[in-house]
């Protein structure tokens, strides 16, 4: 798996061996920053949650972001995102929250532009998830929520100032936008 675009496009991001994680492929990835590029405002500040390897706050840092939060509750998923924001020498754009995403947005209190979600498809809370960010100070007025999902647990088209702006799809990966 590699960066797909920005000024680290082509590094490679080391993955968990096994089924521990579903990387969101490449393909995937460069359909959601497409997307972004041409709808998002801001990329000053993003979020990663449930982010596994990184890929998406990664991404986003090659790609001009100044600051990612990472947000995931297993510990070598905390040390993989470790190594490969090390590895690009991005480690001083990031912090890395090795908690439940639920915990996180209970401290957390930036304002994001971007907030990257990407749950274990089997995980039916993403609904419950949404409508608890849509009420928090982590959404801003311009900000832009990206769901990867699958089918089986289908979103909403609105969570009280989120609204779902464009939905597509890859192979079994969902993505879904939302802006305020």
């Amino acid at each position: 798996m590699r960066v797909t675009g920005g000024q680290i496009r082509g590094s490679e991001l080391k993955v968990l061996p096994g089924h521990l994680t579903r990387p969101t492929t490449n393909v995937a990835r460069q359909a959601i920053f497409s997307i972004l590029e041409n709808s998002a405002a801001g990329w000053e500040r993003a979020l990663d949650l449930y982010a596994g390897t990184g890929a998406l706050g990664i991404e986003a840092l090659s790609r001009n972001a100044e600051w990612v939060d990472f947000v995931d509750s297993r510990k070598k998923c905390c040390d993989i995102m470790k190594y490969n924001l090390g590895k690009m020498r991005i480690s001083h754009k990031a912090h890395i929250y090795c908690c439940s995403v639920k915990k996180a947005i209970t401290f957390l209190s930036n304002n994001y532009g971007i907030i990257f979600i990407d749950p274990p498809y089997s995980d039916p809370s993403t609904n419950d998830l949404l409508d608890k960010l849509s009420k928090s100070s982590l959404v801003g007025e311009n900000s832009t929520i990206v769901v990867c999902h699958a089918n089986r647990f289908p979103l909403n088209p609105d969570y009280d100032r989120l609204h779902l702006v464009t939905e597509r799809r890859y192979g079994d990966t969902f993505i879904s936008i939302y802006q305020n």
